[in-house]
């Protein structure tokens, strides 16, 4: 088995603090032997309907590519996958290549994990017109939380990806620049994905409110019903009921 080549890489300190400190926003910053990338991981927790995320930090050399997150899980089994086939381009293809497949996996993702969140916003028109459900409020408010935080982590994905793609660097070859563009579209789709189902939210909060207050009317016009009947006979019979004289024993 041939021995692996070492490689050793000077990593500025302002670029290892950005990897320890996960609050970073995604970015991506050039510096003469390596390129930094720093993007959240996102994933649709089923169980707990919220969103689950990390950072993900991208080191992209001429011959190395490292990568630094949070936790084990993420969601770059297919990656592994595509790596383990003999066959695989991925396998005959330079680091730029590789890192195109890992951004591309995250935003795949995105999208993956903003049409799971869709359907459970689509799943409470239903809910929104019984207005029966009292948690339908409380639903709503959360997913617009979820919702925002995710159009918070794509849009400036979005920026760093369209200046990945604007680079002028040797580290991304040519044969790499139609796949970076074609990533561009992906997250453009994704941010619009998000725009929709913000606004989907937005009309489904009004709609409730609507169906709640239409309910609040025919109630107030049974109550109404009601005492049109009943004040006039308590008025007449707090007149006459009270007032009368007793007969002469």
């Amino acid at each position: 088995m041939a021995a692996l080549p070492i490689v050793l890489v000077f990593l500025q300190p302002l670029v290892m603090e950005d990897i320890l400190n996960t609050g970073q926003r995604p970015k991506i910053e050039v510096f003469d032997s390596y390129i930094f990338i720093v993007l959240k991981m996102i994933r649709f927790d089923r169980k707990t309907e919220m969103i689950v995320n990390e950072q993900l930090s991208i080191i992209l050399g001429d011959k190395f590519l490292l990568t630094f997150q949070e936790q084990p899980e993420d969601v770059f089994d297919p990656v592994r996958e595509r790596i383990r086939r003999q066959k695989s381009r991925l396998r005959g293809s330079g680091t730029d290549y590789l890192a195109y497949v890992l951004i591309d996996t995250v935003v795949d993702n995105y999208i993956h994990s903003i049409e799971l969140i869709g359907e459970k916003i689509e799943d409470l028109e239903e809910a929104i017109l019984a207005a029966n459900d009292p948690t339908v409020m409380q639903k709503i408010n959360a997913f617009k939380r979820e919702i925002n935080y995710l159009r918070k982590s794509i849009r400036p994905a979005r920026e760093a990806i369209l200046k990945i793609t604007r680079l002028d660097s040797d580290l991304f070859h040519d044969q790499t620049l139609p796949f970076l563009k074609d990533l561009q579209d992906l997250i453009s789709h994704a941010t619009e994905a998000i725009d929709t189902y913000r606004d989907l939210l937005t009309d489904q909060l009004n709609i409730y409110n609507s169906v709640i207050a239409n309910k609040m009317n025919d109630i107030m016009k049974v109550l109404t019903i009601f005492a049109a009947i009943f004040i006039p006979l308590t008025f007449i019979a707090g007149i006459y009921g009270t007032n009368f004289r007793a007969p002469d024993i």
